[in-house]
């Protein structure tokens, strides 16, 4: 059977004029209400009705979050530390890059730099941004603020007493390579490698291959 697309959903011809931001202006939806119905210690879950488009109600129900912050260190020969753990949720353990929920008013920078220290045991001279990521936005608000740092020093784990973490040093190339293999697939890892592989191509301060 042919499906048909509804009026209110047309497709739309983007163009170097056109910002696809204005474009999708119309679809926005309105909250009518919204009320908690989840406090957590991490999470706390929402439920809300909205006005769509067409004037119709609907419910959406989804996860607020303080935000996050990542960082991609890099050592002068090309190196990137990654992290292993254990992630209860999925029943199994992953490669990740350093990265950590953000503290009540705390500035992301200074989350990045906490949490590379706690989880791999270095820090760096220089801190650089390279972009933000939604990492679930069909049900949660987090923002993942990511972060690629140089002029690393040692200075040994600091773990939080729930975590239990293996540190991985391995060649900047070879880590992307590891996302191909499918042995790195954490969404937030994948995306600040290639984000950063191509970060360090462009403006990186030396050579990482």
């Amino acid at each position: 059977m042919e499906r048909t697309i509804p009026e209110h959903q047309p497709t739309i011809i983007l163009n170097p004029i056109r910002s696809w931001k204005n474009a999708t202006e119309p679809f926005t939806e309105h909250q009518e209400s919204t009320r908690q119905v989840y406090d957590g210690v991490l999470l706390n879950a929402w439920k809300d009705a909205v006005k769509m488009p067409d004037g119709k109600t609907a419910i959406r129900e989804y996860l607020r979050h303080p935000g996050a912050a990542l960082v991609l260190p890099v050592f002068n020969n090309g190196d990137i530390l990654l992290i292993g753990q254990y992630r209860y949720a999925a029943r199994r353990a992953f490669l990740e890059l350093p990265a950590g929920k953000l503290d009540t008013g705390e500035l992301p920078e200074t989350t990045a730099m906490r949490e590379l220290e706690e989880e791999a045991g270095i820090t760096c001279k220089h801190l650089e941004k390279i972009g933000i990521l939604y990492p679930c936005i069909g049900y949660s608000d987090e923002i993942i603020h990511i972060y690629t740092g140089w002029g690393i020093s040692e200075t040994g784990q600091n773990p939080d007493e729930d975590e239990f973490l293996a540190r991985f040093r391995v060649p900047f190339t070879d880590a992307v390579n590891m996302v191909d293999s499918d042995e790195i697939n954490d969404a937030k890892t994948v995306i600040a490698l290639l984000r950063g592989h191509r970060w360090w191509q462009k403006n990186g301060p030396f050579p990482i291959t």
